[in-house]
């Protein structure tokens, strides 16, 4: 069975309506553009038809990827538990020598790390998982190793 999709219930209801964009107006766009090129003739040699179809093939997969993200997907409601960093967590750390930065411990399909949105799977989102305020964690980042502590779950 596929992993879980981990999320949050905003990002759930953003998928929702990129999937219902992509099968309505998106779809019907490109049916147009089908058409419009089918009617200019020697399909062969019609960049339109190509780019179309091309287009189509794109639009096709990222509607079945989202409805598997969907299918398999676990919603992580707000933490009820700030004992420990948990998915759904928000969680506020402080690196020596830094100002804290607050980041939402969400699933891979959601995580945004400009946004604060970390996955749980990522080198700090695996350092953070099960530990308490005050305590403090390490990570290996592509940047080097990094210690930091937690300040605050909510």
């Amino acid at each position: 069975m596929a992993q879980p999709n981990y999320l949050t219930p905003e990002g759930e209801a953003k998928l929702i309506a990129e999937l219902e964009e992509l099968k309505g107006p998106r779809r019907e766009e490109l049916a147009r553009r089908l058409r419009s090129a089918i009617q200019m003739g020697d399909l062969s040699e019609n960049a339109d038809y190509h780019k179309a179809k091309e287009d189509q093939g794109f639009l096709e997969g990222r509607i079945q990827e989202i409805e598997a993200i969907l299918r398999n997907s676990v919603i992580i409601e707000k933490s009820a538990s700030t004992d420990s960093v948990s998915i759904g967590s928000r969680v506020t750390i402080q690196e020596e020598d830094f100002d804290p930065e607050t980041y939402h411990i969400v699933g891979p399909t959601e995580a945004d790390p400009r946004q604060g949105k970390i996955s749980h799977q990522s080198p700090i989102g695996i350092a953070l998982m099960d530990k308490k305020v005050g305590q403090v964690a390490e990570a290996e980042t592509p940047g080097g190793r990094i210690k930091f502590k937690i300040l605050k779950i909510e």
